[in-house]
């Protein structure tokens, strides 16, 4: 099995070091990348390819920023040869005009339904549309792929509604902590709010603290494909609040690597 990814971050790392382990072979494009991906993918043993290599693949998996998506598939459009699936955080009728640019129709909208970080190359990934079939065969190979609807925009809709419920929920949580910090709380509202949420809701907080401080900017960017889905059918309040407290969290310098999540909160100005 050749599978070519189109871009190569922490979702295309986590797949393709799965991939290889199972024996497929990996192909992406390293023009214009930094030396820490180059590394990191010569590391894995992913193979270095000209884009048309990469088009050239069994499976083609689409793993860029939501701005970028439509254009990767516009520029890939006529070279493909096998499956294309995208399985970027874009709304159904993005993903529908996106994969609309692939020529030989054969076609896959798939999402990541929770934390690649988490959860590594065992997340659960969603595909819908009448070529699904194609894209689980990785199933074989160490993912964990599952079909959810015949139609394109399924599977990218499904994921919409789960990010506006969490995305939401990691903005009104860095609000509270915030709060909480600067008012020497911060640990107490924790604990509290472990009691009534869950044994694990310390670590998760934290865990969404840190991803909001050094995601912001594609968090931003994906509420802003959730307001597009939910404008189809409804007038949504909540996503405009979401998009502005990640792109205040995207105009600044956080330690989001840092081990204590309180070195963010007091880095924020």
């Amino acid at each position: 099995m050749r599978v070519g990814f189109i871009g190569f971050g922490e979702v295309a790392h986590t797949l393709a070091a799965r991939l290889i382990q199972e024996g497929a072979e990996v192909f992406t494009s390293l023009e214009g990348r930094s030396p820490g991906t180059m590394r990191r993918a010569r590391e894995l043993g992913v193979t270095d390819s000209e884009p048309e290599e990469v088009y050239s693949a069994d499976i083609i998996i689409s793993a860029v920023t939501p701005a970028s998506a439509v254009d990767a598939a516009r520029m890939a459009g006529a070279h493909v040869r096998g499956t294309y699936v995208d399985v970027n955080n874009i709304a159904p009728l993005t993903v529908k005009r996106a994969l609309s640019y692939i020529e030989n129709g054969r076609v896959v909208d798939a999402a990541i339904m929770g934390s690649v970080r988490r959860k590594g190359a065992d997340v659960r990934i969603i595909a819908s549309g009448e070529h699904a079939g194609d894209f689980m065969a990785l199933n074989d190979y160490g993912l964990n792929i599952e079909l959810r609807g015949s139609r394109v925009g399924d599977a990218s809709a499904l994921k919409m509604l789960r990010s506006s419920y969490t995305k939401g929920v990691s903005a009104l949580l860095w609000e509270t902590l915030l709060a909480a910090y600067r008012m020497g709380l911060e640990e107490d509202v924790l604990e509290v709010l472990e009691y009534t949420e869950g044994d694990d809701f310390r670590k998760s907080s934290i865990s969404r603290i840190k991803s909001s401080a050094g995601h912001a900017e594609r968090r931003y960017e994906e509420i802003h494909e959730i307001e597009k889905m939910l404008s189809t059918v409804m007038d949504p309040v909540m996503t405009g609040c979401i998009m502005k407290v990640f792109k205040r969290i995207s105009s600044m310098e956080l330690p989001h690597e840092s081990e204590d999540y309180r070195d963010i909160l007091e880095a924020v100005r």
